[in-house]
């Protein structure tokens, strides 16, 4: 009976351990999105292979790929044709997952609802990896969208609102990303980490410094400032600046 207990307690222990990050990434789209236009190479929303946002020098998959404290576990097939491609990576010396997500740039409208419902609680996602079957979506812990800020052209009804009372933390890397999300993430019960007062690159650097605060248990303000400190060191552009730029909290 005791040793039943201990095996209890330490597969509890593994669960509760574990954690998951869950990445929304609207890919770079000249021509379906309201940018300044990048090369066309680098701007084609329906390429992920040479997109701005993900395989290029600094988009999310490259990034995290050559990024010595993460594993690329695998790229997964997505029956979603809004997805262009989905790969799941995990943090090399914690029980971390992250599943990041290649939308079409001409869908970025579905890839904001569906990282606002996650954020409510009202959208799942299960990716099977061996024996373990990893949960994201509203069930990850961390919640992060990355892409230019769609909501500067269009809106979104304020139906999205709290499934349940779960607090989900958010990166919200994007330009002017804490004016134009705040009223509708209040709808929900979701923790800003970091979000932004302006024009930005939302590349995977920021996001990744962000993460290692997170993953240590730092407070808000160390993770807003390592964003801060990432954005400063790649983009060369004061770090009281970058402070202004990434911020906290509603």
């Amino acid at each position: 009976m005791r040793f039943f207990y201990i095996l209890i307690f330490l597969i509890s222990s593994q669960t509760y351990s574990q954690k998951t990050i869950h990445v929304f990434v609207a890919l770079c789209d000249n021509v379906n999105q309201g940018i300044v236009p990048v090369p066309t190479k680098l701007g084609n929303g329906q390429d992920s292979k040479n997109n701005l946002y993900w395989e290029a020098l600094y988009g999310v998959k490259t990034y995290f790929k050559r990024n010595l404290d993460w594993q690329l576990i695998k790229s997964i097939p997505s029956n979603d044709k809004r997805i262009l491609e989905r790969v799941l990576f995990k943090h090399k010396t914690t029980d971390t997952y992250l599943l990041a997500d290649a939308y079409d740039g001409k869908y970025i409208k579905a890839c904001t609802i569906e990282f606002l419902k996650a954020t409510s609680g009202d959208f799942k996602t299960v990716i099977n990896e061996g024996d373990s079957c990893l949960k994201f979506g509203q069930d990850a812990q961390l919640l992060c969208y990355i892409g230019h800020d769609g909501l500067m052209e269009f809106e979104i009804e304020k139906s999205i609102t709290s499934k349940d009372e779960v607090v989900r933390d958010i990166i919200i890397l994007a330009c002017y990303s804490q004016g134009y999300f705040d009223s509708y993430l209040r709808n929900t019960t979701a923790n800003p980490l970091v979000w932004t007062t302006g024009l930005m690159a939302p590349e995977a650097y920021t996001l990744k410094w962000a993460i290692d605060g997170w993953i240590k248990n730092e407070t808000n303000l160390q993770i807003s400032e390592r964003a801060a400190q990432a954005y400063h060191k790649y983009q060369k552009c004061g770090i009281k600046g970058a402070r202004r730029l990434f911020v906290t909290g509603y």
